[in-house]
């Protein structure tokens, strides 16, 4: 039996759906209706969840009710609104602007990728909005929704499969 899709809700600094609350931080700028490229806000809406990437090398495969995909240290992700790739995961080294998603400080170590901005991919709408891991003092994302490790895990495993932000 899978794991049943769950609509998670975003609001007052919690993530809550199937029974769970967790402490939650988004974006530096707050929740907006009007996502741009580097504006530090998450968007409001329905955030679907698309997949989940994860380090192998750190964790065992999350439990979850979307596909499923290990990282390595070549994965990358443009946020160059100019260039084709825009908000599409991209090879490295990669000559325009992107992240890297194999990184040192643990943030990365499990991905969720919500459909912000996927199909269309419209060139300055905002990229790379993402569901990871918080930092250790749950500073304030650049646009996206984070949680603790063991918080992010747990709920993948309750089946969450979309975000509600509200504005």
């Amino acid at each position: 039996m899978g794991i049943s899709l769950v609509e998670f809700l975003l609001q007052d600094g919690l993530l809550t759906g199937a029974g769970h609350s967790f402490r939650a931080v988004h974006g530096r700028a707050g929740i907006t209706a009007q996502k741009r490229e580097g504006d530090g806000a998450t968007p409001s809406g329905l955030l679907k969840l698309v997949r989940v990437l994860y380090r192998a090398d750190r964790i065992p495969p999350p439990a979850c009710a979307v596909p499923l995909e290990p990282i390595g240290p070549l994965d990358g992700w443009c946020d160059d609104p100019a260039d084709p790739a825009y908000n599409k995961p991209v090879h490295l080294p990669y000559a325009a602007g992107h992240e890297e998603l194999w990184r040192n400080d643990h943030v990365y170590d499990v991905i969720g990728v919500l459909d912000w901005n996927l199909d269309p991919v419209t060139p300055g709408r905002g990229s790379a909005i993402f569901f990871h891991v918080a930092t250790a003092d749950y500073a304030p994302t650049a646009g996206c929704v984070a949680l603790s490790l063991p918080d992010i895990l747990a709920a993948l495993r309750a089946g969450l499969s979309a975000i509600r932000v509200p504005d």
